[in-house]
């Protein structure tokens, strides 16, 4: 099977996508209740430490490149690495006070692809060949639209008990207790 460089890009795209698509349901895994969200945080940055050297390193060997940077390489490679340590940081502590991984993704991604491209057009801009096609707008709103959707008609966990019987009755045996005024 000879793949093309676009057929293969998009098929590490969609890896890419399974990836962060169970990242934050592996998260919410992670998460101990009445402990801090953040204590699975320092094992992501194990992972992300262990991973990204080991599979860069693997990555650049198997390219046949060499192991030399030029200094806007490492600046711009620590910088892209914070943004994505930042991310997990934001979205475990989104996690932890949704609660629920079908609220919070759709606003992560769905964001993540408008910010993207937002980016990609005041780059434009800046090297003066700003153009914006109308389809870019209509995919904006879109994503929203779509975000949006998502968000009413996903399933936010389990739908609230039904009181029993016996908590109904001991409610109704139970005297209102009025707070003196002032």
């Amino acid at each position: 099977m000879n793949l093309t460089p676009r057929t293969l890009g998009l098929l590490f795209a969609i890896a890419t996508a399974v990836f962060w698509g169970l990242y934050a349901p592996a998260l919410g895994k992670a998460r101990i209740d009445g402990q801090t969200p953040f204590k699975p945080y320092v094992f992501i940055g194990i992972a992300y430490l262990v991973w990204g050297c080991l599979g860069g390193a693997i990555a650049i060997q198997l390219s046949g490149d060499g192991f030399s940077y030029p200094g806007s390489t490492g600046w711009w490679g620590f910088i892209a690495g914070s943004l994505g340590a930042f991310g997990a940081l934001t979205l475990t502590y989104a996690m932890y006070q949704a609660k629920d991984a079908s609220l919070v993704m759709p606003v992560v991604f769905g964001g993540a692809t408008c910010i993207a491209a937002i980016t990609g057009l005041v780059i434009q801009a800046q090297k003066g060949s700003f153009h914006l096609d109308i389809r870019q707008v209509i995919g904006f709103v879109l994503v929203v639209a779509g975000v949006v959707l998502i968000q009413k008609y996903s399933s936010h966990g389990p739908p609230p008990k039904k009181p029993t019987a016996e908590a109904e009755s001991h409610a109704a045996v139970e005297p209102a207790v009025e707070t003196p005024s002032t």
